[in-house]
């Protein structure tokens, strides 16, 4: 079975907020307040209609949800096959199991809930039951189900759009057929109840929105909007006869039902198709969702009752391409991508999400009208760099847009896009004007950005004023593309690395050059850990090296990816370097041992990567997933015992993060399905290497215990002396006498011992009154190990009383003596716990000096523990002594490599 990853463990995603599902809006009434519901992939937020604040998240599926639908009681999300009911967001209530395929259509029904799977069934729930209460089968060719909904006062009914264009309306009392609607030859996207009653909106696919009377089977009016299929419906219910209605393009419309006209519309409310439309109950308000990952909240108050956006949760609209930490706590993450914007995620709360706004030639129109896309919107985001020296006082951001000749810059603190497009002028005309950015870096003071273009050039630029301030080489840095471009932590020099297989150094100040280094191959991407001096180089063979910048010497070589490597990053102790591939896997490797020591595979490529500087977490960005995913580093919490792969390691495959928190990881077989497990859940490693009590009978093992219960041991009397109370110990009031404690340092409940046998006499024969504790019980049975343990759970005084009463005048006997010193001898032998028992030997001869004299058993039995003490402790001091000598050497001695 492949191993799971030792390091991360799968956090949670940022930046997601809706999908191609339609919201769901509920009314809690002990809250007084709407809640909405999207969802995100194998989970669902539920966030507050006052501020559109994130309340809850759900927990995640083991698939992606297909449907998801909510009554006052529970939220209710079908995942494949089978139904989960929700309540509070996170806590499962009921599971429905039963279908033959995947669910997409769901209705709460009172105490029922209908569900329509993709066979074109219909199963009938019994919600507090989890029982199939009827289920009915249609015909695929005659009536394809693509809509349901509950026309109100109709009791027991329902009304069911087809892909045909036909309506049924059918009583599930009976489970008989009420009434069969022609329709209007067109594809029945969605339903929906109007405010007036036997009324019910339809919107087909060819863009006609149709209100027709299911009582008398009329139309009562028709709308047609030109931007195709119908993919939301609502209507207001403050006071106003408005009905709005979605589309494929982005665009809301506003229908006057009084006046039957277009009252008002908003262009481009979304960058993808509104598949969410809901009209807040008496309130004029309206929530939006789309694809796009965006929940919108419009409010109706323009005089000329169109919709004004009001608030708004929103991630990137398209795949994000590149990701860093930005600042020194490691809370705020910034990402650029495909939809030419930069956002900034908190790894905190999604309270502190901000948006940079959206790449633009030209921001003014997108400033009057913000609902508004902008014609004159950049090309995506490639790559950024970003600094805080000088957040406050200038632009501290700096990105590269595809296929362009400038950067543009940008500001962290305001929130905004720059005024300055840095670009040189040989690139507006001449032979350069088909060159475009490839690399660029700011420098650690915020003053200047390095930027590289594949024609060879490199630049500096002022970031305050954007006025170009020198170019490296003459007349180029490299003799093909730039690829990558690092500046130093002291703001003395520039790295570049090039196409041509060369690092170049640069002084920063003068734009000269100060050495070369060959690397054999085309330089990929770099990255530098400026505190150590470390760089990171990916070549394009996949391999990866360590440069140290100071020495310019290669100092670290790795190879272990198989397909291109397009990211790397260092830990904040420059003692990993994390680095991901299109081959989905993403690897640490040890710099000081200069060896993978973790590897795992996700399911998607990772395109970027970044880890926290305060070492917490990795975030990665994958390709065609819109959030940014955070893996916690296992190494924060607890000590990691790690060690080199082999070659034939087979990484395990690792879901994802969810937008929930505390997801494990859980390993994975080729063949079986990709599924999530709590943390709690998550088995520990049965091979992770414990190092045993003692490594080897031929080394010292310490008893690791505090120096207080030895060191001082001969020290007890002077230590007593000073420590004696002044008053007499006062008894406590209520002492509880009925649980007896056991004396000592931990405290432990005395357990009464049964008695053996079935001996009733109270007279006991004369060897029974022989006074021995239970140390002494486990020497006189020569059980030392047993012994040793008991004296190092107790403290300095309670050892001096068991030493003590090894004396035959106070209880003991010289039998107890001489097996006190063969307990000393065994542990000296085995070579454990030497530093207790120096100390216990060194009370011993204190307080039994005089007898040790008198008896010859005992005198003996010291002679030759003295042999075996001092061949222990002349062992070890050749150690010291032979290390000191080493260690000395290696601070006077003058080494010279050669």
């Amino acid at each position: 079975m492949p191993e799971a990853s030792k390091i991360f463990s799968p956090y949670r995603a940022v930046g997601l907020v809706s999908n191609e599902l339609p919201l769901v809006v509920r009314y809690i009434k002990r809250r007084k307040e709407n809640l909405i519901v999207t969802v995100v992939g194998n989970t669902f937020h539920t966030y507050g209609a006052t501020k559109l604040s994130l309340l809850s998240v759900g927990n995640p599926h083991a698939h992606p949800i297909f449907a998801v639908s909510a009554d006052t009681y529970h939220i209710y999300t079908s995942s494949n096959k089978d139904i989960y009911a929700w309540r509070r967001g996170t806590e499962l209530k009921h599971k429905y199991v039963g279908h033959k395929s995947d669910v997409h259509l769901m209705l709460p029904f009172g105490p029922h809930l209908i569900a329509v799977d993709k066979s074109n069934k219909i199963c009938i729930w019994d919600i507090k039951l989890e029982t199939l209460h009827m289920e009915m089968e249609f015909q695929r060719s005659s009536f394809e189900i693509s809509s349901i909904a509950h026309p109100a006062t109709y009791l027991n009914k329902v009304l069911l759009g087809s892909k045909q264009g036909k309506l049924q309306l059918w009583n599930l009392n009976t489970c008989k057929m009420v009434y069969s609607f022609d329709g209007w030859g067109s594809e029945v996207v969605l339903m929906e109840q109007a405010p007036a009653l036997d009324v019910m909106a339809v919107g087909l696919e060819n863009g006609r929105i149709i209100l027709h009377n299911l009582k008398f089977d009329e139309t009562v009016v028709e709308f047609k909007q030109d931007w195709g299929k119908v993919t939301g419906i609502g209507f207001r219910t403050d006071g106003f006869p408005v009905m709005a209605t979605g589309s494929e393009l982005g665009h809301i419309a506003l229908w006057d039902l009084k006046e039957r006209r277009l009252l008002s519309q908003v262009r481009d409310a979304h960058a993808a198709s509104v598949t969410g439309l809901k009209c807040l109950p008496n309130e004029p308000l309206m929530v939006t969702s789309s694809p796009d990952n965006t929940l919108k909240m419009w409010i109706f108050d323009l005089p000329d009752g169109g919709a004004r956006l009001l608030n708004r949760k929103e991630g990137h609209a398209e795949p994000p391409l590149h990701v860093r930490f930005h600042g020194s706590h490691g809370d705020t993450i910034i990402t650029g991508g495909e939809d030419s914007t930069m956002r900034m995620f908190s790894t905190v709360t999604e309270r502190l999400d901000r948006s940079l706004g959206q790449a633009s030639y030209n921001r003014k129109p997108g400033k009057k009208n913000k609902g508004a896309s902008d014609v004159k919107r950049m090309p995506p985001i490639l790559s950024f760099t970003s600094e805080t020296t000088r957040e406050s006082s200038w632009d501290n951001v700096a990105a590269i847009h595809r296929g362009k000749p400038f950067v543009t810059t940008w500001s962290s603190r305001f929130q905004r896009m720059g005024e300055h497009k840095l670009v040189h002028d040989r690139f507006t005309k001449g032979d350069f004007n088909t060159a475009v950015v490839t690399s660029l870096d700011l420098t650690v003071c915020g003053n200047f950005v390095i930027v590289g273009y594949d024609s060879g050039h490199m630049d500096k630029y002022n970031m305050q004023s954007g006025i170009h301030r020198g170019s490296f080489g003459i007349p180029t840095a490299h003799k093909g593309s730039v690829r990558a471009v690092v500046a130093e932590g002291l703001n003395h020099c520039v790295i570049s690395g090039g196409q041509d297989g060369e690092l170049r150094w640069w002084r920063l100040k003068t734009c000269r050059g100060l050495k070369k280094l060959e690397m054999g191959e085309a330089v990929s991407k770099m990255a530098l850990h400026r505190d150590s001096g470390l760089l990171g180089v990916i070549l394009e063979d996949s391999s990866i090296y360590i440069v140290d910048v100071d020495t310019k010497s290669i100092v670290r070589h790795f190879y272990g990816h198989h397909m291109q490597v397009t990211d790397i990053a260092f830990s904040p102790d420059s003692r990993w370097l994390i680095s991901a591939s299109l081959d989905k896997t993403v690897r640490t490797w040890d710099i000081p041992s200069g060896s993978c020591v973790d590897c795992f595979t996700v399911p998607v490529p990772p395109l970027s990567i970044a880890m926290s500087p305060t070492g917490d977490f990795l975030a990665t960005l994958h390709t065609d997933h819109l959030g940014v995913y955070l893996w916690s580093n296992q190494g924060c919490f607890h000590h990691l015992s790690l060690r080199p792969i082999e070659e034939n390691f087979k990484p395990s495959l690792i879901a994802l993060p969810s937008t929930a928190a505390d997801v494990a990881q859980m390993p994975y077989k080729e063949g079986e399905e990709v599924e999530e497990i709590g943390i709690e859940e998550l088995e520990l490693d049965d091979d992770e290497y414990k190092s045993p009590e003692q490594i080897s009978e031929e080394l010292v093992t310490l008893a690791k215990i505090p120096t207080s219960r030895w060191l001082n041991l001969l020290s007890i009397d002077i230590i007593k002396k000073r420590n004696k109370p002044i008053e007499p110990p006062k008894i406590p009031k209520s002492a509880p006498f009925f649980l007896p404690t056991v004396p000592g340092l931990e405290f432990k409940f005395a357990v009464p011992e049964e008695e053996k046998g079935n001996e009733t006499s109270k007279v006991k024969p004369a060897f029974s009154f022989e006074i021995l504790t239970a140390f002494g019980k486990h020497l006189k049975n020569e059980c030392f190990e047993d012994a040793l343990k008991m004296l190092m759970e107790m403290g300095p005084s309670g050892i001096d009383v068991e030493i003590r009463g090894l004396d035959p005048d106070t209880g003991g006997s010289v039998d107890l003596l001489v097996k006190f010193l063969d307990m000393l001898e065994y542990a000296l032998t085995k070579q454990c716990y030497f530093e207790a028992v120096q100390g216990y030997l060194s009370l011993f001869l204190k307080r039994h000096a005089e007898f040790v004299i008198k008896e010859k058993d005992v005198n003996d039995k010291c002679e030759k523990l003295s042999i075996v003490q001092g061949n222990s402790w002349h062992e070890l001091c050749d150690t010291f002594n032979q290390t000191l000598c080493l260690v000395s050497y290696l601070k006077n001695a003058a080494l010279i490599n050669y």
